[in-house]
């Protein structure tokens, strides 16, 4: 039987593609280094696939290190590949970005409509710090919020997912059968919602549906089945509203 939104008590969100606009952060943060580069020929296509490529390497390589850091890492990473100019000062800048990174401009309104039909539940791939920054845009109090500093690793880790289930558990009594992952990120999110038996919505803002635009998250080779598909959050709550 097809389960309608309106079936799950908890929708558990992935943040950053989903709700916040880090392609945009992202981009608008690389750009004193590709200034000092006078690199006219580092599109914004070009810079996110090679952010994609070296953030989830390093993710991957340490996967207790706090995002900043990571992010700080990155972007040493990324100047080499161009060829930019070595500076310390321009890397710290970067890891320090995620603070900036705007909101989708649905987002807020989404969630807060989302918020009476349903439990709200964040797990993200960055830093308690980082993610509280960006909280203070999306407009509601989430019922728990687990980052990858508290697990210690990073999605797609495998971890990530199995410590979501065992923290609703503990902290909110839900099982499986009442979440719904919400997120964009295929590579982070879904390929492992989907292994760890969730339904999941995707929220496919890059229209990776009908393109292959992948952005600043790394490519999947065969895309998992999503039980719902939205190309943005207000779309899905328009949705939940008319159920």
């Amino acid at each position: 039987m097809t389960r309608k939104l309106s079936d799950f008590r908890v929708l558990t969100f992935d943040c950053y593609g989903t709700l916040i606009d880090w392609e945009s952060g992202i981009w608008d943060a690389l750009q004193p280094a590709i200034a000092a580069g006078a690199r006219d020929d580092v599109t914004r296509s070009v810079a996110l696939e090679c952010f994609a490529r070296h953030e989830s390497r390093q993710e991957a390589e340490t996967p207790a290190m706090i995002y900043p850091d990571v992010l700080t890492r990155v972007h040493a990473a990324v100047a080499r590949e161009f060829e930019l100019p070595d500076s310390a000062e321009r890397d710290r800048s970067f890891g320090a970005s995620v603070e900036h990174w705007p909101a989708f401009p649905d987002t807020a309104d989404a969630l807060r409509s989302l918020r009476h039909r349903h439990k709200l539940v964040i797990l993200s791939n960055v830093d308690r710090a980082g993610f509280d920054a960006s909280n203070r845009k999306l407009g509601v109090q989430f019922d728990a919020i687990y980052t990858a500093e508290d697990v210690g690793s990073y999605k797609p880790d495998p971890r990530n997912f199995v410590y979501l289930l065992e923290r609703l558990h503990a902290d909110l009594g839900l099982g499986p059968e009442d979440v719904l992952h919400t997120a964009q990120s295929l590579f982070h999110d879904h390929v492992q919602a989907k292994a760890h038996g969730l339904a999941n919505a995707w929220i496919d803002r890059q229209q990776l549906s009908q393109s292959q635009r992948w952005g600043a998250t790394a490519r999947v080779e065969q895309r998992p089945e999503t039980d719902f598909l939205f190309h943005s959050m207000g779309e899905m709550a328009e949705a939940a509203s008319r159920q």
